[in-house]
């Protein structure tokens, strides 16, 4: 277990233990809630872990690190933009993904780039922002957005270079 987890578990037990002192009744609603957005969320889990299993082992490392290894530059970092701001789904679905991208060989510049976009492009938000917003308010918002993803992945591409 890395200390990322031990430090969660950790917090978890925590205020598990001083929600039993406070109240028992205030523990229990609080394993009903956490259960009902585990099981809400548990499809989507499954699916991000079943898609970023299958990608290892159907696409070539090779071609991953081809296309958006770090070694392809600039070129891999407007790809994982590209794909970022075109890929739907919650943090749940998209992070395994992104992360079996990162394992098997893309560069941390296109990783980076594919995650902001992933949070500031998302096409697949653009129609509800537009309709419960305004469709001005959505599109300056993208507008003014669009630079961040690649500077992004331009800046963890260098500072890797660096840190290395």
């Amino acid at each position: 277990m890395d200390t990322t987890t031990l430090v969660l578990v950790g917090l978890a037990i925590a205020l598990f233990i001083y929600a039993l002192i406070r109240d028992q009744q205030v523990a229990i609603n609080g394993l009903k809630l956490a259960g009902s957005t585990l099981w809400r969320n548990l499809i989507m889990l499954l699916a991000g872990f079943l898609i970023a299993g299958l990608m290892q082992v159907l696409i070539p490392k090779e071609l991953i690190s081809q296309w958006l290894g770090a070694q392809a530059g600039g070129k891999a970092i407007w790809i994982g933009c590209i794909i970022g701001g075109l890929f739907p789904g919650s943090p749940y679905s998209t992070f395994p993904i992104v992360a079996s991208l990162y394992q098997a060989g893309a560069g941390l510049g296109s990783v980076v780039g594919f995650i902001t976009a992933w949070a500031l492009w998302s096409v697949t938000r653009l129609p509800i922002e537009m309709a419960l917003l305004d469709p001005k308010v959505a599109l300056i918002r993208y507008a003014i957005t669009f630079i961040v993803p690649p500077a992004a992945g331009y800046l963890a591409h260098g500072l890797n270079k660096l840190i290395k």
